[in-house]
């Protein structure tokens, strides 16, 4: 069963093609975290810069060098590889000296500061990213400064094609353990599959709502986070929509019944995403090879749920 990625587009689909991230520093990142080290307590807090390399792999060397389990360092969220990214790690020391960090340092590698806090940082721990995005071999024209328009107030907020593994692999996943009965043992991949899983299901939701053009106006039986129409993240407990919303809900997922069994089996809860996106400070400038973004994000959300609506992406194969 293969499973498609391509859902509705808000503002209909785009006309151009950029060339995407064919240097690491066409997708830059910065993430602010909501509270900052307060400079005390059990955790080393390390702010680094990164170019090409992942995070989970980073976090890896990290806990090499402290001399910790992998589980004892922490990060809100994964950033890309293919980028330059400033994030925070933080390490669980309660006693003995410090390693040199600047070990770490290398041509795509810097700690930038070190401090120390009373927590652990945890997945969504921070308040917003910061994007500087730079599109190549894309032409100024009437009909992109409008969707630049249209994009600065908001978008769907789908989950990243990313969430679902190249070519949708995790999904592929998702349905030999749900419907086959294949074991996924390592908790690390299992929690991915799960979260692919619940992403694909909201999505199909936003999607049928953008078909329905009533993805940014409220219909009967509406659940409200932040003032903005939400759509289900699939879990354990009954719907929190009514009416109106619950049978268009329920009607999309109709036919995933064994993923949402499965789900709740798993120890998921209900849980509602918001529909919309509207990306902070959103700014752009054309130039002589392209097109820049700027705009921050909170949690959670895509950078690629921006860009999809702008153009399509052309990307170099990465090794």
């Amino acid at each position: 069963m293969s499973f498609s990625l391509d859902f509705q587009y808000a503002y209909g689909r785009p006309q151009q093609t950029a060339l995407f991230r064919s240097q690491c520093e066409d997708f830059c990142v910065v993430e602010h975290l909501a509270v900052q080290p307060s400079g005390e307590g059990e955790h080393v807090y390390l702010y680094v810069q990164k170019r090409d390399n992942n995070t989970a792999w980073l976090a890896k060397q990290i806990a090499h060098l402290a001399g910790v389990k992998p589980m004892d360092v922490g990060y809100c969220g994964l950033k890309d590889r293919r980028a330059v990214t400033r994030q925070w790690f933080s390490v669980y020391l309660p006693k003995g000296p410090e390693p040199d960090w600047a070990q770490l340092n290398d041509e795509n590698f810097q700690v930038l500061e070190v401090s120390r806090c009373q927590r652990k940082l945890r997945r969504g721990g921070h308040s917003h990213n910061d994007f500087v995005i730079r599109l190549r071999d894309i032409e100024a024209s009437p009909e992109l400064e409008q969707r630049l328009g249209k994009i600065a107030l908001a978008v769907p907020n789908y989950f990243g094609e990313q969430r679902f593994g190249i070519e949708g692999n995790n999904l592929v996943r998702a349905q030999e353990w749900f419907e086959q009965g294949k074991t996924i043992k390592n908790r690390q991949q299992r929690g991915l599959i799960m979260s692919a899983a619940r992403s694909y299901l909201f999505n199909l939701v936003l999607s049928e709502r953008l078909q329905q053009n009533n993805w940014l106006a409220a219909i009967t039986g509406e659940v409200l986070l932040n003032q903005k129409i939400t759509g289900p993240l699939w879990g354990r407990g009954q719907l929190a929509s009514e009416a109106e919303v619950k049978a268009l809900e329920v009607g999309v997922l109709q036919s995933w019944e064994m993923w949402q069994e499965r789900l709740e089996h798993l120890g998921l809860s209900q849980d509602r995403r918001a529909l919309s996106l509207s990306p902070i400070a959103f700014n752009h400038q054309f130039l002589d090879d392209g097109l820049e973004l700027s705009f921050g994000l909170p949690p959670g959300c895509y950078a690629t749920a921006i860009l999809r609506e702008l153009c399509h992406l052309r990307q170099p194969e990465i090794l």
